[in-house]
């Protein structure tokens, strides 16, 4: 299944294979059909909530979101590529945060590389940013990615106490990326630029900024009064819609291409079929690997087992595999775990689903990417942001509470 979704023979969307693997898995008994059903209603409300995300992100692109953000960057960098740097990690970290990771590599990273364009920037510091932003920049809230929204649910924390407790591990992770990336890129980005060229104002999606803000605050009500936060996902995606069909400016057919269900089966199948390698041995395996406790050294070692297990069976099998192992330690190793799977996938190309579609986008800009400078990269940035991140969460663990069950 994997194999497929990094290759995707013949252009085949990842449910193709996907789903036969599930039914194959029940058909011969590796999991029951009780496990299949429970682990199938689970989910449902995870996917549902990422089809929200999904469309709301498109409809944020067609009120022309991303693009007014790159004019603003292109227009305020003033030929100064490191000051387009911090405006991209900026973009990067808000968008992740508040849209999930796919908007930030589907829709933020074309804006980049033609704003780069536009100034006559080298666009590989700020592309590079976007990749390693829609991985780290995606630990602050429940939606900012699909292994949040698991992790969300199994720590029993509600909205607002999640993103307390991650705030501090989100900041100090960004800020690792960016000196990193500053320093590895100094060439580049010594290059120069020039000022963009004088263009027409655009006139700011006022009311797209405005929805995304509610939704946002949807979030936090929906938490609090114990529905779905999936409803309040839902809600800004169906105003969004409903002012683009009225102004013809999308067609119900793009609006369901936009949640992506060929994606959306295949994230059901695939948590089917790692709850039956869990059912089968896998968890007893790892359950010795994983630290007990919730002190910094667990902690540490919770997150460090997670970055590599994402790096090798890719970081959505990872957090399905590891949250059921940690969860009865309470939270602090549950929100570990996420610290790891978010971070890790920046060491490798099949880290994660994002940065494998990140790098077909790169291609198909006419740049490639060079596996060793990713590599090296990832090497430096990777623990780093890793480790920082851990121990703020600890810190915010002592101070805000809710390390033990």
């Amino acid at each position: 299944m994997l194999a497929c979704a990094v290759m995707r023979p013949w252009g085949w969307p990842e449910a193709v294979v996907a789903v036969p693997a599930a039914g194959v898995v029940i058909a011969t008994g590796a999991i029951s059909v009780d496990h299949a059903v429970a682990e199938m209603s689970r989910l449902g409300p995870v996917i549902g909530f990422l089809a929200a995300v999904l469309v709301l992100a498109q409809l944020c692109d067609d009120e022309g979101l991303f693009h007014a953000c790159g004019t603003w960057m292109a227009r305020t960098a003033a030929g100064r590529p490191r000051r387009l740097l911090a405006q991209v990690f900026a973009v990067a970290s808000l968008t992740t945060a508040v849209l999930s990771l796919d908007a930030t590599v589907v829709l933020l990273t074309p804006v980049v590389f033609a704003t780069a364009a536009r100034l006559g920037a080298r666009p590989k510091p700020h592309v590079y940013a976007c990749t390693h932003l829609a991985n780290t920049a995606s630990l602050l809230l429940p939606v900012s990615n699909l292994t949040n929204l698991l992790a969300f649910e199994a720590s029993g924390l509600g909205f607002t106490r999640f993103a307390a407790l991650m705030a501090l591990p989100w900041l100090v992770a960004v800020a690792a990326e960016y000196v990193i990336i500053r320093w590895f890129f100094a060439t580049d980005l010594d290059a120069g630029a020039q000022a963009p060229p004088a263009a027409g104002a655009r006139e700011t999606p006022v009311f797209a900024l405005a929805t995304v803000a509610c939704t946002l605050a949807g979030f936090v009500l929906t938490s609090a009064v114990g529905l779905n936060p999936a409803w309040a996902a839902f809600a800004g995606a169906v105003v969004l819609a409903v002012r683009a069909l009225a102004q013809r400016r999308t067609t119900p057919t793009a609006i369901v291409r936009a949640a992506a269900l060929p994606f959306l089966a295949f994230v059901l199948a695939l948590g089917i079929v790692v709850r039956a390698v869990v059912d089968n041995g896998l968890a007893g395996t790892l359950g010795h690997l994983i630290p007990g406790g919730t002190g910094l050294p667990a902690l540490l070692g919770v997150a460090a087992l997670a970055a590599v297990l994402a790096n090798v069976i890719n970081n959505l099998p990872a957090v399905l595999v590891l949250l059921p192992l940690t969860a009865p330690a309470g939270p602090g190793a549950v929100l570990a775990v996420l610290i790891g799977v978010n971070i890790g996938p920046n060491l490798t190309y099949a880290g994660s689903l994002a940065t494998l579609l990140w790098r077909r986008i790169v291609r198909e800009h006419d740049s490639d990417v060079n596996l060793g400078e990713f590599t090296r990269l990832g090497l430096l940035a990777t623990p780093a942001a890793l480790i920082l991140a851990v121990v703020a969460l600890w810190m915010s663990l002592h101070v805000i509470g809710g390390g033990t069950p």
